[in-house]
């Protein structure tokens, strides 16, 4: 009686992780111990999934371990990766478990890009193994029966895990065995098992039989309900494995629904109901003879229905001599109670007692993602501080160059130069002077046209294979099932316009700094030439030497050297500020663990806020020091002119010395932008380097999923019928019955083995031939002469009809002895001798075409008896076989 049900495992196609998830390491971690940690981690993931679904599994708890393993790994990883597909995009191609498709379309598969995709396939394996090694364990002792209730509820939550989270793990139709409908029923199936194992169990270890009844009736209200869901689904029993599960559902359904009976008629007994406990044996007995009679090929109850049986007449016995009870109906009868003792086990990773994260120092991506938005956040913070001092020294400088400040202080003998135009020009010739800057000018062009040449040809290759995915999708329309391209790549395509838009905005960069530098070319060259040019050029004035030493001068020279220490302190904030380091990882882990969720925006502020506040008032106080002294500066620079002696020539000095020192100022911004703009072509080239690597393994990707789809429609074409089925003459599909005294009695009619309709899977129909054209008449020269009154009046009637040819045989019909008819040479004729040798027939000797008749011949026009005539020397419609 124990029959039980297992679940064969899905079949995967080997997928290559290394590569992909490597790729990601590499390219997201830089070189460093952890990088190495990774890259060994993703060969031992790859290793593992060939041992869970590369070979076949044994029946043994230790392969289940390694499916376990495998399966929490997924779970691990999933929120490491950024598995999708226009991120990190893995295919993985599973083959339907019970459709094992035609002989020419194949097995019935499907390949996506989707990680929930292959933890949905896996869990299925974990549950179908788990029902192989249930259903494989000695329920002869304690040890097997424990085990199999164990393995049978953890395959009955599998299911059941799959049935809730599919549809959303997939984002698409699902194949027929890991649907909601399908996994259902097997969950069902499972949990009504492991019932069954618990009432194995209380009957071995002879519980009450109250106790017994109900576990009983409650695995017969299991096995019903699968039965149901089974039978209802119009798309299961289509498959040969539910045709043969269904039988053994019904008759497990009538085995229980017995065992309660039977039981309970046992406490029926014991309370002196003796009428009930006979109603109760009838009705057992009823169903286990019914499960004898339709389902003994898949359960034998042999024994069950002995041991019913005699206490049946035992009952009955007593009864009649005893007792004199009323034999109540069926119908009339307590209903049995029921007692659930299983229910389907949890989902909740990990699952394998022995496993460990081979990712474990690796923070997941909700993680990686908030740090990736904190850093903008503080490089943003940095910059406008940075970008704030900055400012105000450029317009310090701005305001000191339009005043001639130090060099009016220092060129009051109006014929050398001052020193501070000094040190400017020794400061530009060391930077490079003018051809430093014209060489990062020159390169500028040529950073800036190859990364518009990456992004380029990274759009290139999503909009070919975009263009190719649109053909395809028109030409198969509702076939082309998978995601259209246009969709997939909106993140890549807004990613690629926000790149053209740096490009453009860079551009614009490079041709203000252009014009700057034109502006000031002239001036730059000047204080690139040798001391003794640059005095030469710059014109001589009266000089002012009274003006040495007094009281508005020294307060000038006060001011401008404040104003030099507040420069020195913005350079020393800078370098703090840039060096500020702190880890939000560990904050940003702490709140994914404690609410699921990172609230990264309140968490970076905050952190932002707390580290760089200080810095922000320091930066704020300089601000406003600086703008007290230039006002000083302002006043006192008044006063210095009014005393200075004012003429053409000391005014032509000071405006040439003024260019000269914003001169200075703008090379020096000219130089520092032009390495910055370098710098930041470079890192862009990185940056668009990833982005077509991102592109690239999207697109091969997709190609990848484009050549598997295709091979799937052609198989799945390759599957339909290519023209309408044909009308099939009578004589090819129903053979001739006999008539006569001869003629066989009709057999029985076989009793069916379900008690439902099962539709057995039909092979598909070949194409059938066409009828055959009617056979010409044909009139042979022998018999021209006959005479017309010569003809028999009627074809006699006791002449045996041809023998119907055979379903898969020739087009042409065969006879007893003769294997087939081939044409013959002339004058030849194998019917001559005895092959229809009948009472009241003349024989009649077959005559071909051109032939003079032989004795005996047909009269003109008649065809030979029991043969049908076939046109002169035609071939057959087919190859005879």
């Amino acid at each position: 009686m124990a029959t039980f049900i297992s679940v064969p495992l899905k079949k995967s196609s080997e997928v290559d992780l290394v590569k992909p998830l490597s790729k990601f390491v590499t390219s997201t971690y830089p070189a460093s111990e952890d990088q190495g940690e990774y890259l060994r981690a993703v060969e031992e993931l790859n290793k593992l999934r060939k041992s869970a679904l590369g070979r076949p599994l044994d029946k043994h708890e230790s392969s289940l371990e390694i499916l376990l393993r495998y399966y929490d790994q997924l779970c691990a990883v999933e929120p490491k990766f950024p598995f999708s597909e226009n991120q990190l995009c893995l295919t993985f191609t599973w083959k339907d478990a019970f459709d094992k498709g035609s002989l020419f379309g194949g097995s019935v598969k499907l390949a996506l890009a989707s990680l929930g995709y292959e933890k949905t396939c896996v869990l299925f394996n974990v549950a179908a193994l788990a029902s192989q090694i249930a259903s494989e364990q000695n329920l002869d002792n304690d040890e097997g029966l424990k085990t199999s209730a164990k393995y049978y509820q953890l395959a009955s939550g599998a299911f059941g895990h799959i049935k809730d989270t599919v549809l959303s793990a997939l984002n698409r139709e699902p194949t027929m065995d890991i649907s909601p409908e399908t996994v259902g029923t097997l969950s069902l199936i499972m949990l009504a098992q492991a019932q069954e194992v618990f009432f194995l169990k209380a009957t071995s270890d002879k519980m009450k039989d109250a106790v017994i009844a109900k576990l009983a009736n409650q695995a017969a209200d299991f096995y019903g309900d699968a039965f149901k869901q089974c039978q209802y689904k119009d798309n299961l029993p289509k498959y040969f494995y539910f045709q043969e599960v269904l039988p053994v559902l019904a008759a497990k359904h009538c085995i229980m629904q017995a065992n309660a009976e039977l039981h309970q008629s046992v406490l029926a007994k014991q309370k002196k109901r003796f009428g009930e406990e006979i109603a109760r044996l009838q009705h057992a007995a009823e169903l286990v003879k019914t499960v004898a009679s339709r389902y003994d090929e898949y359960v034998s109850v042999k024994d069950l229905t002995d041991k019913i049986n005699r206490s049946l007449t035992a009952a009955k016995k007593d009864n009649d001599f005893i007792y004199h009870d009323r034999v109540p109906e069926v119908k009339d009868l307590e209903q049995i109670g029921k007692a659930a003792l299983v229910k389907p086990a949890a989902i909740t990773p990990p699952l394998s007692q022995k496993f460990s994260d081979l990712f474990e120092k690796m923070v997941p991506m909700a993680v990686q993602q908030s740090m990736s938005i904190y850093s903008q956040r503080k490089a943003e913070t940095v910059n406008r501080l940075v970008g704030t001092m900055r400012e105000a020294t450029n317009l310090c400088n701005g305001v000191l160059a339009s005043l001639n400040l130090p060099a009016a202080l220092e060129d009051l003998s109006g014929d050398s130069i001052p020193q501070s135009i000094a040190e400017k020009a020794r400061n530009v010739v060391q930077h490079g002077g003018l051809q430093s800057i014209e060489q990062l000018i020159k390169d500028l062009p040529e950073l800036l046209t190859r990364n518009r040449e990456i992004l380029d040809e990274s759009l290139k290759m999503l909009d070919n294979e975009e263009t190719t995915d649109n053909e395809l999708r028109t030409k198969f329309s509702q076939r082309w099932s998978r995601t259209p391209s246009g969709d997939l790549y909106k993140p890549l395509r807004s990613e690629g316009a926000n790149f053209r838009n740096i490009l453009d905005k860079a551009v614009q960069a490079d041709q203000v700094v252009r014009d700057r530098y034109n502006t000031h070319c002239d001036m730059i060259a000047l204080l690139c030439k040798p001391e003794n040019e640059l005095n030469a050029a710059i014109p001589s004035a009266n000089p002012t030497k009274t003006l040495q030493g007094s009281e508005v001068v020294n307060v000038l020279r006060s001011l401008l050297a404040q104003l030099e220490e507040v420069k020195k302190e913005r350079e020393t904030i800078e370098g703090e500020i840039k060096s500020v380091t702190f880890d939000m990882s560990t904050t940003f882990l702490t709140a994914l663990a404690q609410d699921g969720a990172i609230n990264e925006e309140q968490l970076s502020l905050g952190q932002l806020d707390q580290l760089y506040g200080s810095y922000n008032q320091r930066v704020q106080a300089s601000l406003r020091t600086q703008e007290e002294l230039l006002g000083k500066v302002q006043t006192s620079h008044q006063e210095f002119s009014s005393l200075k002696q004012s003429n053409a020539d000391s005014n032509q000095r000071e405006e040439v010395l003024k260019k000269l020192a914003s001169a200075h100022d703008s090379y020096m911004e000219i130089s520092n932008n032009l390495r910055e703009g370098t710098k930041f072509y470079n890192d862009l080239t990185e940056i668009l380097l990833k982005f077509q690597n991102k592109c690239s393994d999207i697109v091969f990707a997709r190609k990848t999923e484009r050549d598997e789809l295709l091979k799937d429609l052609q198989q799945s074409i390759a599957r339909e019928p290519s023209a309408p089925a044909f009308n099939v003459p009578a004589y090819q599909s129903t053979p001739a019955a006999p008539s006569g005294p001869a003629a066989p009695a009709p057999g029985p009619t076989p009793a069916p083995r379900t008690v439902f309709p099962v539709q057995p899977q039909q092979p598909e129909s070949k194409p059938q031939p066409p009828a055959r054209p009617p056979p010409p008449s044909v009139i042979p020269q022998a018999a021209s002469t006959t005479p017309a009154s010569s003809q028999p009046a009627a074809a006699p009637t006791n002449n045996p009809p041809p023998m119907a040819p055979q379903a898969q045989g020739p087009p042409y019909p065969t006879y007893q002895g003769y294997p087939g008819y081939y044409q013959m040479p002339m004058g030849y004729n194998p019917y001559a001798y005895g092959q229809y040798n009948m009472p009241n027939m003349p024989y009649m000797p077959y005559q071909t075409p051109g032939q003079g008749g032989y004795p005996g011949t047909a009269p003109a026009g008649q065809p030979y008896p029991g043969y049908p005539q076939q046109p002169p020397q035609q071939q057959p419609y087919y190859p005879q076989q």
